[in-house]
Order: C-alpha cells, then structure tokens, then sequence
C-alpha cells in the first residue's frame, strides 16, 4: 500500500484548500454510479415532489414574462451540476402537464442539463427518457463550470451562450449545489475576525482508493483579517457586515458561489432568476454560536450554505430575496430575482408563496420521517393520499411497496381503481439510472394482481428494456400473455423460456 506518511504540515486558505479537488476528483471519477449505487444521497432533493416545486415556480416566471410581452425569445433555464440528471426529468414532466392548462402564449424554454463529468453529459445525451424533450427543442446539454466557464456551448443545438447574448432573463437551478462548491472560512469573536486556514490531513488515506474523502482529516489555523481582505468591494462590504454585528461563531463565507450568480447574470442582459435548495441558514441568528465544521461526508462531502449571505449579495446587486418566512428543519428554499424591474414578477412571488411558504419540500420531509415510522399502521387509502401529496414519487413508492402488497390481498373495487391510478403517476415520473430496485418489476407484479393485465405487460417490457431478461420477467410477460388470450405470443414465451432456462422452476410452473 502507498499511504501518505510522511506529509509536510502546509496551511492554505480553506476555500483553497485540496479538499475541494477531492470532490472534484470523486464525482469525475464515478459519475453516474455516485448516485446509482445510492453513496451520495440524492432523494431529499431530487424527488417529483421537488421537481413539482420547481415547476411551478418556472412556470410562474414564464407568465410573468407573458405579461410583460417576453414572448418571442427563448428562456434558458440552466441546472448547475446535474448530476443523475433526475430532478430535471420530473421538472419537464410535471412542466410537461402544467403548459396544456395554461390559456396565455407563453415565451420558449429550454431546459440545459450542465455538469463537469464528460460522463453524465454522454449519460443525458442517450438516455431514452429524455428523446421527448430533445425532440420538441425543450432540452439541450453543455459543460459548464459554474465558476470558471464564461459562456455555455449548448452541444444538441449547438449554440453559444456568451456575454449579453440572451434577451430573456436566465433561470438557474442551483438545486444541492452550492453546498460543494468553494467556500471561504472565517472565525469571529466579539470584534475580532481571523481567516481559517486549514491542513488536510491524508496520512490514513490510500493512494488512489476512493475511500480518500471519508479518510481524512482537517486541523485549523486562525490569521488575524486585514481590513479589504477581498480585491471586489461588495464582497469586502458584506464581510464586514458581519464583523460589526457581533457574531462568535465559525462564519461560511460563499465568495465562489457568489462569482457563480455573477458570471450567469452577465450572459443575459435582462438578468437572472436563482432557485436554489440545500441545507443551510438565511437567518442571521442561525449563523450564530456554529462551531468549527466538521466535513459532511457521502462519499464526496458537503457543508451547509449561507443563504443570508447570497441573499445579502443579491440585494447589493439591486435584487429581490425570497426566503421562507418560517425557520426550516431539513432543507431552505431560496428564490433570488437578480432583474430589471424586479418588483414585475408577482406571480412568481405568488407561487413562492403557495409552493414554499405555505407547504413546501422541506415540511414535507418532516411529514414523509412520520409517515415512514408508521408505515405498518397505514391503510391502503392512507398510502395512496400520501404518495400522491409526494407527487407519486417513485422512491417514496419503493418504501411503501411492502405494505400496499400486504393490502392488495384483500382490496375493493374503489381501492383497485385508486392504486391503478396511482401506479400509472408513479411509472410516469419514473426516471432510471440503474439503481437496484428494479421499480417497473414491482408495478408490473401489483398491476397483475389488480387484474390489469395489459398495462402489466407493458411494465415488465419496460423492466426488461431497463435491466436485461430475467427468469421471473418471461415467466410474468408469459403469464399476461396467456390472461389477454394471446396464445401465440403465449407459446413464444414458454419456448424462449424453456430454452433459456431449462431447468428453471417458473418453467415447471407453466408446464402445469
């Protein structure tokens, strides 16, 4: 083994630490099996319920851009670090639903799917499930830093976004993002402020295994801040804010997030609209009494976001913040409108309101811990009304199956019809990246048993397109076939079968 024992203790700033290359090296590393293999947790963010949220939202935009006269000009909305490329599927479906109700002429969109991974640019670009998009001009790929890069070459349609070439204000997506990007570190006591240097550790870690981040270890250093510690005035100006304040805690200071917001409003000259979720404060007594941070590690590794921070930075640069009104428990939804005449965008405000305020993602995070504490208690009715306030999610779905078995033994007619429907939602917002759980297996199954034979049939098709044949997939696909009368389909079955698996125990089952 090749351990890194003999490492010269060197200090650098923290947001220029090598920690951060780490993660960049983790994700380029493992691409799309980062979030298949379930690692680098995903759900909480990325779920149809989210993806609903986000829709609305973009929706409301787009009206207000209608009655603004924005029609004519395309709306680029751009999710920074893709990544499984989920959310963004439900985010087009649920979209997908909301246009057909919509009366007024919307302006064009187009949802661009960014990341740094060569490798989840190629996933995205062939994943079947996204063709629909592609094919009516709603999507495009392209790599971007979101730090660096300063224009966007969109590789479907292949045009380049770069300085004041847009006419219609962007719509961003920082959606689990900027709690991995650079962060500057601070200490502050009374009216003292110190930058936070760190040392990281590699002495336990193997070369090349990519057990490196969960490995490691940091120690700190404190050097006293000299006043215009930045070379940009404003990030100088809200630095010291919060030296004047007060505050005695380990401070986050998202310098490289805020360079992120700046380069994105510069390629439209009509501005940008930031939606952002993640853990993290927007509350100044929150940022208050934290201690020195610990490396949240999944792994790759994360810290918490300092939304007042980016909140403080949107208003220097004449923005609108919207923050909920209440004190969160899991995730923040933020709402940034860095744009002309921002105060013309009421029914995106509305809409925040409906869909943050009033019940949003992170209160039903709570509700969903309660739901699956008690999931044996739950009847069938109980389920289906709770999956569907998840926007028939396909993992909530996967917690719940053992329990909706369990009631499909004895079910009614009324709650046959509900499941059917709501196992037709859950397929619908379903998007693969080859996880374990094979979902389009288990709706087939309770489709059968339901007595829907055809819809049955076609959700072990899609197993099968999704994860090869399998001994139980014929032996299902045979058993529809042989309910919906289709004999020679039926025999074809049986025959492949038998010949793929001679000593099977299914094929003993349909010999009887």
């Amino acid at each position: 083994m090749d351990r890194h024992t003999d490492q010269k203790q060197i200090f650098t700033p923290f947001g220029e630490s090598s920690i951060w290359q780490l993660n960049r090296d983790y994700y380029e590393k493992e691409g799309i099996d980062a979030w298949r293999s379930g690692v680098v947790p995903h759900h909480m963010t990325s779920n149809s319920m989210v993806g609903r949220s986000y829709a609305e939202l973009i929706l409301a935009f787009l009206k207000d851009l209608s009655q603004q006269g924005s029609v004519s000009e395309v709306v680029y909305i751009i999710e920074l670090g893709a990544g499984h490329g989920r959310l963004a599927f439900h985010i087009l479906q649920h979209l997908e639903k909301l246009v057909h109700s919509v009366h007024e002429i919307l302006p064009p969109f187009c949802y661009i799917l960014s990341d740094i991974v060569e490798e989840d640019l190629l996933f995205y670009k062939n994943h079947i499930q996204f063709k629909k998009f592609f094919d009516k001009g709603w999507l495009d790929i392209a790599y971007f830093d979101a730090v660096e890069s300063q224009e966007i070459e969109l590789r479907h349609s292949g045009t380049t976004i770069n300085k004041s070439f847009l006419n219609q204000p962007i719509v961003a997506l920082a959606n689990y993002f900027f709690d991995s990007l650079p962060v500057d570190l601070f200490r502050l006591e009374g009216n003292q402020m110190y930058s936070c240097n760190v040392f990281v550790d590699t002495s336990k870690t193997v070369k090349g295994d990519s057990s490196t981040i969960e490995n490691i270890k940091l120690e700190y250093q404190d050097i006293p801040v000299i006043d215009n510690y930045y070379e940009k005035e404003v990030e100088n100006e809200i630095l010291e804010k919060y030296k004047q304040v007060g505050l005695d805690t380990y401070l986050f200071y998202p310098r490289k997030s805020m360079q992120c917001l700046d380069n994105l409003s510069q390629l439209s000259k009509k501005g940008i609209m930031v939606l952002s979720m993640d853990k993290g404060y927007h509350e100044l007594s929150d940022l208050n009494k934290r201690e020195k941070p610990d490396v949240i590690k999944h792994g790759s590794f994360s810290f918490w976001v300092n939304y007042h921070c980016l909140g403080a930075f949107c208003k220097d640069k004449g923005g609108k913040v919207l923050f909920p009104n209440y004190s969160t428990f899991h995730i923040e939804v933020a709402c940034f409108l860095m744009l002309e005449n921002k105060d013309a965008y009421k029914n995106t405000v509305e809409t925040y309101e409906q869909f943050v305020n009033n019940f949003g993602p992170d209160d039903f995070n709570t509700i969903k811990k309660v739901a699956y504490k008690n999931a044996h208690k739950l009847q069938l009715h109980e389920i289906i009304a709770f999956l569907r306030m998840g926007a028939s999610d396909s993992s909530l779905f996967m917690r719940f199956l053992p329990m909706i078995k369990m009631h499909v033994k004895n079910i009614s007619l009324e709650d046959r019809k509900r499941l059917s429907q709501l196992l037709r939602q859950v397929g619908y917002f379903y998007f693969h990246i080859g996880e374990p759980e094979d979902l389009a297996f288990a709706i087939g199954g309770l489709y059968f048993d339901l007595g829907y034979y055809e819809e049955s049939l076609s959700s072990f098709e899609i197993s099968v397109a999704n994860y090869g044949h399998k001994e139980d997939s014929y032996y299902n696909m045979a058993l529809c076939y042989y309910q919906l009368r289709m004999d020679k389909e039926f025999v074809d079955m049986f025959n492949e079968s038998k010949r793929l698996y001679p000593n099977g125990s299914t094929i003993a089952e349909l010999n009887k």
